[in-house]
């Protein structure tokens, strides 16, 4: 049997193709780029390498989580925080968007406001559009570990976002 899911027109797609528009825009402040640069220097040898910094090879990289709760451990770990759980190597989509759900829960309570935080569907689903809602959340929560000295630091980027996480409202 096909699985077939509907296009999206009309107010739906106008949506979409807007907040694609913004993700565009982040690769031409290097955003993405910067965001997995830091990734992999905080991670360093504790994570296989991105292996490019077009969005869906990024999206995949990050896609079961444990990356995000291995970095946002750092990042505690640098606080004296106490570190996360979380599933190594989650391939079933509830574990991986438990993770996800962790990796946001730990950041807020790193500092990052919970607004600059995302939904799980956002990575795991794999849509651009709302993809760009992930790697504003990181970029931030390099500005947020910047301001605590952390090292290495993030390339932070201020972009003109009006707020990546509009999709949700």
């Amino acid at each position: 049997m096909a699985n077939y899911k509907a296009k999206k027109a009309g107010q739906t797609l106008a949506a979409m193709k807007k907040l694609e528009a913004r993700y565009d825009d982040l690769e031409r402040f290097g955003i993405p780029e910067k965001v997995v640069t830091w990734l992999g220097a905080t991670l360093g040898s504790g994570h296989q390498p991105c292996p490019s910094t077009q969005w869906r090879q990024i999206q995949f990289w990050m896609r079961d989580g444990s990356l995000l709760c291995k970095f946002i451990n750092k990042l505690r770990e640098s606080r004296g925080l106490p570190l996360i759980k979380y599933q190594g190597n989650a391939h079933v989509p509830l574990v991986a968007m438990e993770n996800i759900d962790t990796f946001n829960r730990a950041a807020v309570e790193y500092g990052l406001p919970q607004a600059d935080t995302f939904s799980s569907s956002d990575l795991y689903d794999a849509h651009k559009a709302t993809f760009v809602n992930v790697i504003a959340c990181i970029n931030n929560l390099g500005n947020e570990a910047n301001k605590k000295g952390f090292s290495p630091a993030h390339d932070y980027v201020e972009w003109p976002q009006q707020q990546a996480n509009d999709i949700h409202t």
